[in-house]
């Protein structure tokens, strides 16, 4: 079919809505974690399983391919397509505990962690857990089989699979968990029911195909179709079901999957040992295991090395002169103390055993498991980080029978020593004998690319030399589809390519994936990394950022933003300038730039930084200083918006909305906020040092010696420096359950310091005062740097030379008082480093509470629902102000999916639509738990974001603890 007519088929189905052949959509969407790059021909956000039905049926009739994405990483290249991409993650993301939590159904674009979150309550899990469960989907989880760290080939997602509801190519809708199943597949897909039934008899009826799937799904092996469906399930739906499974899309799309959960065992210790040689850590793992040891992970030599550039890890490992060595990191679990005991005593008895190259135990302090498993994790990202530019972080895994395990490690260190893959190192989970290793070959130079596929057919000859799998946890992919006829011999590749075309006749579905006839199939659309910015040229692709990123439902995401500017470097001019004019809207204005993608990001990179910066670079000189000229008349700048702020609450909201747009139609919608009359009026004038509790000539006489480090006169005067923030000097706070006016932030946390016995000290020139995250945000540089030097001048003073700590009252502007001394020049900066900045939230949990004891029972509220800030969590105070809300109420409640409201300052009146997709899931479960008392957060923007989302009043979290103890 021709573009067009691929395009009007597409549409008339999905709507114009959710198709489309934008270039700038086409290229963010066509980057994965793999080496591979295909652009799709379109882009579809289908949103319910019977518009995927349309669509299937329809692409099945017209001959048209297309491919499923959920999210995730696709390290093997499951997800890429040159036809049509099919994203099923923002209208797919529902879950639903089931039996008490003994199963879950969740759809294709839940991400695992959020799944896990669900059950949390009930202290059940799902078996499989990939270390990807931050980013990885439950489509991908069924889609590649996953595993992980604990589930060995036991806890699979295979394995732990109760029922899909499964849409297939023809549009045939199936829930394989219905007591009619079968009898529905029969009588809906006659021949499909019939072929399935004929494998499964010639399977089971040749001994010697029998014997070879046995052995081969003995491993973790998820390489080519799950065809030890046919052994284990008697009735074609069950044997569909499990085909479905580890087939990377290529047979149906899952609509849901409901699977059986595992109890979560809280009580963990772990051991990292160090062997002098690999033989000795190999010998070792049979008595670990039959001891009870439930995680067994294996580093070699050159993983050791590169852990100790790391300042986090253990001291063992720094310390080492590491030429042989081989460390093993140990976990137990159990469900509680004398069930850990017990296996921990079975376990550390072999332990004691061991040739041990520096002495070893097991431990439950939770500083030293964390570091222990911080080697771990970060081997990827600190090779992957520190990789060449161009290169690509290729992470592959394989599997090898136990007994193979040692051999198989020592040829492999071979292959790296041979191809020149110096960096190279190898880690994974020895209790299964599954590798991975990761290598950084540069795939667009001729000579590297070939030494690549050289290296490729040798570890191809290695693995299956010792009868092992090409793939364990991976997928297939593109990467070894060519292979698997080669793995499982003809007959086994027969029966693969029948079941494909039982399902798929017209093999539409993921063209190109898991089989593939072509030999030199994996060295097609391979992708270069040209350099772009050296703060995001390490990315990987891996999408971990994605789940966190406000703006993932509006425009990008980070892993989009930095893919669109690799292919703007590539582009020709064209289609280059088309992309750069999208660009500025939807990577650089509707980032929210809250950072919360470094968080994810297991190469450290601040996607949010780099968009503030480019939004300073596209600043012309003159909105620079007038930056600086706003930041040195901040005070009068505030009057002016809180007094538009009285004239707006007064206007009718149609008026205002009219006003705006045509306002923000002529000077840009990067400065004139949108207005609807859904805006709060201003709020109450901040205090100043003259109307906080400290008074008189003291504690005004150091205010004015901006540079002392210390004034004696401040001595005893006060107990904690206060900062309100503008915010709430700008934005009346929401009424209180009475329906009177709120009393805001600032002066409930007055109240409770007040009541708490501890004096406060709160600058003189604060009116004139912001925490310049405003500034930084929107890039005005000169401006964040001028109001960082104000803030200084007033607040290091008051802190007695950095003793006394600084509290603001809103989660950002703490964030941002934080990172003032990047913006102020020696000595002011180091003077500043010395200052204990506090979120009031955290402050009240450690000063206050204690100190106002209790909250009578009579007083507690029964529900309250909490929305952490993204601020929150960079200050690592999610739990503080969770503690706060059971302080206050029976029930505090986080919804499980709750993320960064997109708000971000001004960005939610500049781009109101950035707010209402980062609230879209969020909002759903908060209207899902039905009545509340009260809804609460930490900072008075994400409030307004909130209440907008939900049409629920959120009030700072501070403004219920002083009603729940006023006197």
């Amino acid at each position: 079919m021709s573009h067009a007519s691929t395009l009007e088929v597409l549409r008339a189905v999905a709507g114009s809505d959710h198709v489309s052949d934008r270039a700038t959509d086409r290229a963010r969407m066509s980057h994965d974690a793999s080496h591979y790059l295909l652009t799709p021909e379109a882009v579809v956000t289908p949103s319910s399983a019977p518009e995927v039905a349309a669509l299937l049926a329809t692409a099945h009739k017209h001959h048209v391919p297309l491919t499923f994405r959920s999210g995730g990483s696709s390290l093997s290249g499951q997800a890429g397509t040159d036809g049509v991409l099919v994203d099923t993650r923002r209208h797919f993301g529902g879950v639903q505990v089931l039996d008490g939590g003994a199963r879950v159904r969740a759809e294709p674009g839940a991400v695992l962690r959020r799944v896990n979150a669900a059950l949390a309550p009930y202290r059940r899990r799902l078996g499989p857990d990939p270390a990807s469960e931050g980013a990885c989907t439950i489509g991908g989880v069924v889609a590649n089989n996953s595993s992980g760290m604990t589930s060995s080939t036991t806890a699979t997602a295979y394995r732990t699979l109760a029922g899909l509801e499964l849409i297939l190519p023809s549009g045939t809708f199936l829930d394989t968990g219905s007591p009619d199943a079968d009898r529905r597949l029969a009588a809906l897909e006659p021949d499909l029911h019939a072929g399935l039934g004929r494998l499964r008899d010639q399977l089971r009826g040749d001994a010697a195909l029998r014997a070879r799937i046995e052995h081969q799904f003995s491993m973790k092996n998820t390489m080519g179709y799950g065809i030890n469906a046919f052994l284990d399930h008697t009735a074609p739906s069950g044997i569909l079901a499990h085909l479905v499974v580890g087939s990377e899309g290529t047979l149906g799309f899952v609509a849901s999957a409901t699977f059986d959960t595992l109890p979560v065992l809280p009580r963990v210790a772990t051991a990292l040992l160090v062997f002098a040689s690999l033989d000795a850590a190999i010998d070792a793992l049979p008595a670990l295991v039959a001891a009870g040891a439930n995680a067994v992970e294996l580093m070699d030599a050159t993983s050791l090395r590169v852990a100790q550039a790391d300042p986090l890890a253990p001291a063992l490992i720094r310390g080492l002169r590491v030429e042989h060595q081989t460390a093993l990191l140990v976990e137990v679990a159990a469900a509680d103390d004398a069930a850990l005991a017990h296996v921990s005593d079975a376990v550390g008895a072999v332990i004691a055993t061991l040739p041990l190259a520096v002495p070893g135990a097991l431990s439950s302090d939770a500083a030293e498991r964390a570091a222990a498993w911080h080697v771990r994790k970060g081997l990827y990202a600190t090779v992957a980080g520190a990789r060449p530019q161009g290169t690509t972080a290729l992470l592959e895994d394989v599997v090898v029978p136990p007994a193979a395990l040692g051999p198989a490690v020592r040829e492999l260190q071979g292959l790296f020593e041979r191809y020149d893959y110096a960096d190279a190192v190898i880690f994974g989970h020895a209790r299964d004998a599954n590798l991975h290793f990761m290598i950084t070959p540069r795939l667009d130079d001729a000579g590297q690319l070939d030494a690549y596929a050289a290296f490729t057919e040798d570890l191809v000859d290695l693995v299956l030399g010792a009868d092992g799998s090409l793939k364990a946890e991976h997928g297939t992919g593109r990467i070894m589809a060519p292979y698997v006829r080669r793995q499982y011999g003809d007959e086994l590749y027969a029966v693969m390519r029948e079941v494909k075309a039982l399902c798929d006749p017209h093999g539409i579905l993921a063209p190109g994936v898991l089989l593939d006839d072509d030999p030199q199939a994996h060295l097609r659309h391979l992708k270069s990394v040209p350099a772009v910015d050296p703060a995001l040229d390490r990315c990987v692709d891996c999408g971990y950022c994605e789940p966190v990123c406000p703006s993932r439902n509006t425009t990008t995401t980070p892993r989009q933003r930095i893919a669109l500017l690799r292919e703007i470097a590539v582009a020709p001019p064209r289609l280059r300038d088309e992309l750069e004019r999208d660009y500025a809207y939807e990577a650089v204005q509707t980032c929210a730039a809250d950072s919360l993608c470094v968080v994810a990001c297991p190469v450290n990179i601040d996607t949010g930084l780099a968009m503030k910066a480019r939004r300073a670079q596209g600043l012309p000189a003159p909105a620079q200083r007038a930056g600086a000229v706003a930041a040195d008349h901040w005070g009068v700048g505030l009057g002016a918006a809180r007094a538009g702020l009285g004239v707006a609450s007064v206007v009718p909201g149609p008026v205002l909305s009219g006003v705006t747009t045509a306002a923000r139609a002529l000077l840009g919608s990067e400065w004139v906020p949108h207005a609807d009359g859904a805006l709060p009026g201003p709020g109450r004038p901040r205090p100043s040092a003259f109307t906080s509790r400290v008074r008189g000539e003291r504690a005004s006489a150091g205010r004015h010696a901006p540079h002392s480090d210390a004034d004696p006169a401040l001595g005893g005067e006060h107990d904690v420096v206060f900062f309100p923030a503008c915010i709430g000097e700008l934005f009346a706070p929401e009424r209180d359950a009475s329906g009177a006016p709120g009393e805001g932030a600032t002066t409930a946390f007055l109240a409770l310091a007040e009541r708490a016995g501890l004096r406060v000290a709160i600058a003189e020139q604060t009116p004139d005062l912001c925490c310049g995250t405003p500034w930084a945000s929107k890039g005005l540089t000169a401006g964040a740097d001028l109001m960082a030097q104000k803030l200084f001048a007033a607040l290091w003073p008051l802190t007695d030379g950095g003793r006394l700590p600084v509290v603001a009252d809103a989660s950002s502007c703490t964030h941002g008082i934080h990172g003032l001394a990047s913006h102020l020049p020696e000595p002011d900066a180091e003077r500043w480093s010395r200052v204990r900045v506090v979120d009031a939230v955290a402050y009240a949990r450690a000063e206050l509470l204690p100190r106002l004891g209790a909250v009578a029972d009579e007083r507690l509220l029964d529900r309250l629902v909490l929305h952490p800030t993204c601020a929150s969590v960079h200050l690592g105070e999610v739990d503080d102000l969770a503690a706060l809300g059971g302080a206050v109420a029976r029930e505090a409640v986080v919804p499980e999916n709750w993320g960064c409201c997109g708000f971000a300052g001004d960005r939610g009146l500049l781009h109101p639509e950035l707010t209402r997709g980062a609230t879209e899931a969020e909002a759903g479960t908060v209207a899902a738990l039905g009545r509340a008392d009260a809804y609460a957060s930490c900072n008075r923007t994400c409030e307004l974001g909130m209440t907008r989302a939900t049409g629920k009043p959120y009030r700072h979290v501070l403004e219920l603890l002083e009603e729940a103890t006023r006197p």
